[in-house]
């Protein structure tokens, strides 16, 4: 194989993670051509390849992920749906007011809310987001308080029984989480024991929290729950969510923000 030909393949082979990922972890074959654009004979190449990697499972008309609770690399993460994660970041931005405080946890989506809070000022921010800590802090008058503990080299999150004593001391406006997987029967779940637990303590300590989940996020299983729906305040995702998710949120008073539905919105009122 040239070397054009390979990169051009291991391109693919990305976007055909993504999809799988963002269809919960397993896709037919035609189905995968039809959303990639691509012959399913290009399909079927490149879950060829992944599979003797062993990153996927060949199944009859299909492929799964070879592990489906697996999250894939921070950098990775950032790059998908990176759209929606800035809409859904700019709702966010339209709760916190200037002078707010906050917990806000580790993930690719509140790296991109930190990204948008810049335009905010006197912020306190509590944190294990190295991420978060490094766009927020000496920024617009902004205090950042970082939780100390073994940074994690994967995702520069820190994490360990230092880092949660740390955040006990603190009672902040707001808990800004994210979440691997939302559906109306366990709440808000993640892949990931360590960001379970910082999630759920951010969620007991502050006076309000917002889950901030896209699509793919929502009506997913995930192998942790940090919080049931009576313990999120607000929902910010990109679509609106299922009728028996919204019923159930409604049921117990939590608010749904639908970044798609609120630029409509803007568009809407700027004619």
């Amino acid at each position: 194989m040239s070397k054009t030909a390979e990169i051009y393949s291991s391109h693919r082979a990305h976007e055909l993670l993504g999809v799988l990922r963002e269809n919960g972890g397993s896709c037919r074959t035609a189905e995968l051509a039809t959303l990639l654009n691509v012959s399913e004979e290009t399909v079927r190449r490149n879950i060829k390849h992944l599979a003797k990697e062993g990153v996927v499972i060949k199944v009859h008309g299909g492929v799964l992920l070879a592990n489906r609770n697996e999250e894939p690399a921070f950098g990775e993460r950032m790059e998908v749906n990176r759209t929606a994660k800035r809409a859904m970041a700019k709702c966010v931005v339209g709760i916190i007011e200037d002078g707010a405080s906050m917990f806000i946890d580790n993930s690719s989506t509140t790296t991109f809310i930190a990204d948008a809070l810049r335009k905010r000022k006197n912020l306190f921010v509590v944190t294990n987001s190295i991420k978060v800590a490094e766009r927020l802090s000496a920024h617009n008058h902004n205090r950042v308080f970082f939780a100390g503990g073994e940074l994690r080299e994967t995702d520069g999150g820190s994490y360990g029984a230092g880092a949660m004593e740390f955040i006990k001391g603190f009672n902040p406006d707001y808990a800004i989480l994210s979440a691997a997987a939302v559906n109306s029967d366990n709440g808000f779940m993640s892949t990931d024991l360590s960001e379970a637990e910082f999630a759920s303590a951010y969620a007991a300590q502050a006076n309000a929290s917002i889950v901030v989940a896209d699509q793919s996020k929502i009506g997913q299983n995930g192998p942790i729950v940090f919080a049931d729906t009576a313990t999120i305040d607000v929902l910010v995702t990109d679509i609106p969510p299922p009728a028996k998710f919204k019923a159930a949120a409604k049921a117990v008073g939590m608010k749904i923000i639908v970044a798609t539905e609120v630029d409509a919105t803007k568009d809407k009122d700027s004619k």
